[in-house]
């Protein structure tokens, strides 16, 4: 009985050393995870050059500019680099991102550095910029505006279906592919289009210091390389990052020797999307099928 005793007491005096190394165990943890916190959190102050990120199909993102706007209010940050490899996207989405850069560039110096890809709605941001750096091989340029549709009824009437449309006045839902496009729809559609293209021409010729004669020859929809965009001044340099700090040491005054902070959105992915991806994959369910209305977008013609 008394070995039993003692078993028990023992136990009991192992338990208590487990259970006070154990928290011993997390209070260490717990202290080595406020000094690490502290210790970037030190880091994250200080002056320092931003690097911000545009990638993909551009659409209005009232997050994105929200961060921009931000970092444009940030003391610490000397100087904005944006990072384009983009094909475009919808008119808004460039308009706003460029809108958004410039209020950015009020407060501090903004480059933007052009990657693989940077036309229509991505080159209307790059121009938003203070100066416009692109490797010799960057795609750039495609400035111009599109609507697109599709006239289905052909196709509707050799198997045997007749949409019928019961609307308001002749021009609206116009185009639409369940309907023939009239003369007028047409003329009406296409004067939306070169209102936007003119939107377009004019953002060129004021950023870039063209008249409008020199912007219309440039914006008749073609695309450029680096080295073709820098003779035709849609570009100022060939180079990257390091030209871009070039530049803004020795313009803007912006050390080279400040850290690079890259500042990002964090990502919402949508449930639905994530699923459709898995099953079909990402190059059927493109992101170009999810823009509506009048584009900024250059994409290769695929046969």
């Amino acid at each position: 009985m008394a070995q039993d005793t003692d078993s028990y007491f023992d136990r009991r005096r192992l338990k208590r050393r487990l259970t006070f190394w154990r928290l011993a165990a997390i209070a260490a943890v717990a202290a080595l995870a406020i000094v690490a916190f502290g210790q970037f959190d030190s880091l994250d102050r200080g002056d320092h050059v931003a690097i911000f990120d545009v990638d993909g199909i551009i659409v209005d993102d009232p997050r994105r500019d929200a961060l921009l706007n931000d970092l444009a209010e940030d003391p610490d940050a000397k100087a904005l680099i944006v990072r384009i490899n983009s094909p475009g996207g919808t008119v808004v989405g460039g308009e706003s991102l460029y809108l958004t850069l410039r209020d950015v560039a009020k407060k501090k110096p903004v480059v933007a550095v052009l990657r693989e890809l940077a036309t229509s709605a991505g080159y209307m941001a790059a121009i938003s910029a203070d100066h416009i750096v692109a490797r010799q091989s960057t795609i750039t340029g495609s400035i111009g505006v599109l609507l697109q549709s599709t006239d289905v009824t052909e196709l509707l009437s050799k198997i045997g279906v007749k949409p019928e449309v019961i609307k308001s006045s002749p021009l609206k839902a116009q185009p639409n592919p369940m309907e023939k496009f009239s003369p007028e729809a047409r003329e009406a559609t296409e004067a939306v289009v070169k209102d936007m293209y003119e939107m377009f021409v004019s953002m060129v010729s004021l950023r870039r210091n063209f008249d409008g004669a020199r912007t219309r020859e440039l914006a008749d929809g073609r695309i450029f390389t680096g080295r073709q965009a820098v003779i035709n001044g849609l570009v100022d340099v060939l180079g990257g990052v390091e030209e871009a700090r070039v530049w803004l040491e020795s313009d803007k005054g912006v050390a080279k020797s400040l850290p690079l902070r890259r500042v990002a959105l964090k990502k919402e992915r949508d449930r639905l999307r994530d699923i459709l991806e898995d099953v079909v994959g990402k190059t059927v369910f493109s992101e170009r099928l999810r823009l509506d209305g009048l584009i900024s977008l250059w994409h290769p013609e695929i046969k």
